[in-house]
């Protein structure tokens, strides 16, 4: 069998040729809107009461988990002074959850939100990663409502 070398990779065969190929010319957000579409499938419907808005400190994260199995949907909502906001519980560069720990999404100081797989951080108001293997991405936002001083999810 002949080897060469393509993109920098060496190469057995024709099969591996082309799976080189494919892996040097996919894009960085490669499957992320796939898995954010199976993700927010999954997700509770609309007026699913969370929690309650004094739950959360300022700032702030509370984790919540939906179904089992393959059905299974991880969220979070974190609380700032001024605002929460919601997002799968799923970091863009490994799809691991975010949190070693049960709620413990934030940094010690409490100025972004930590993936602790990676090392990942993220805007609270956001969830913008601004350094970390998925600098660029972003967390997937769930839409929620606050009323009455309960968290629900909001229609999308």
């Amino acid at each position: 069998m002949e080897k060469s070398v393509q993109n920098g990779w060496p190469q057995k065969s024709a099969h591996r040729e082309e799976v080189a190929v494919h892996v040097n010319t996919t894009s960085k957000n490669f499957g992320d809107e796939r898995r954010r579409e199976r993700w927010l499938s999954k997700a509770p419907q609309a007026g699913t009461q969370l929690c309650a808005l004094d739950d959360i400190d300022i700032p702030g994260a509370k984790g919540f988990t939906f179904g089992d199995g393959r059905d299974r949907f991880d969220m979070f909502v974190v609380r700032t002074d001024k605002d929460c906001r919601a997002y799968v519980n799923a970091c863009p560069h490994a799809f691991t959850t975010l949190e070693t720990f049960t709620d413990r999404f934030l940094t010690r100081n409490k100025d972004q939100i930590l993936c602790t797989t990676h090392g990942a951080l993220f805007n609270l108001e956001d969830g913008f990663c601004t350094s970390g293997p998925c600098a660029g991405k972003s967390l997937v936002p769930i839409p929620i409502d606050i009323r009455d001083g309960e968290i629900t999810i909001a229609p999308t």
